[in-house]
């Protein structure tokens, strides 16, 4: 995940960015309505249903690079993404407004715009800009269990843990969690006997050795 020479443009540093809409694709495609909102008490991963999973995989890029990362890879307003607000202070709880994005055709059309938004700055930004800007994170629970994932780039200190993280790592953070949640759409499926479609690439969060990883 990491280009050879750092001082080099970075289209090869997380050339993985260019594969997840398949992944996500191949693993939500041709699900029911029914199949998309299931959801169940019995595990803390499944209260949310794939439908909402998707939505966060999607609101998660935009909220990172255009409200973190916004004066610095934007300074112009210039990403080019229509009803910014209703992605980025959504009424639903860390996702697209479900009232606009519903339809899981459309949430997979907007993720595919973020992450092509996502690609774009890794070709326009070299590493070393991205390496030697950070922002400050915010403390939460897991974040120092999760900061282990990252092997440079991030700080963790205090309980609950805060910290800084680069451009570099926040690309990094994204990949992780979009390959995380992913998993909890595989778990969303198996639990309701329905068959795993693609291999989630064994790297990130979901892969820390604290990381509940309960299937059904």
């Amino acid at each position: 995940m990491v280009a050879e020479d750092e001082s080099s443009e970075s289209p090869v540093l997380f050339s993985e960015f260019d594969s997840l809409p398949t992944l996500v694709k191949s693993e939500v495609s041709n699900l029911t309505d029914s199949q998309l909102n299931y959801t169940s008490q019995r595990w803390e991963w499944s209260k949310w249903s794939i439908r909402n999973q998707l939505s966060h995989m999607t609101s998660l890029i935009p909220r990172w690079l255009v409200v973190r990362w916004g004066d610095d890879l934007f300074p112009n307003g210039e990403h080019g993404i229509e009803n910014l607000d209703s992605i980025t202070n959504s009424p639903s709880d860390r996702r697209l407004d479900d009232d606009l994005y519903w339809a899981a055709t459309d949430i997979l059309s907007m993720f595919e715009q973020f992450v092509d938004l996502a690609c774009k700055v890794l070709t326009e930004k070299s590493v070393e800009y991205l390496r030697s800007r950070a922002v400050e994170r915010n403390a939460t629970p897991q974040w120092r269990s999760m900061s282990r994932a990252h092997p440079h780039g991030v700080t963790a200190k205090g309980d609950p843990a805060s910290g800084t993280m680069t451009l570099e790592a926040t690309f990094r953070h994204i990949y992780y969690e979009e390959l995380t949640h992913l998993y909890n759409i595989q778990r969303l499926k198996m639990a309701q006997n329905l068959p795993i479609t693609i291999e989630i690439p064994k790297v990130g969060y979901w892969m820390l050795d604290d990381w509940d990883r309960s299937e059904p």
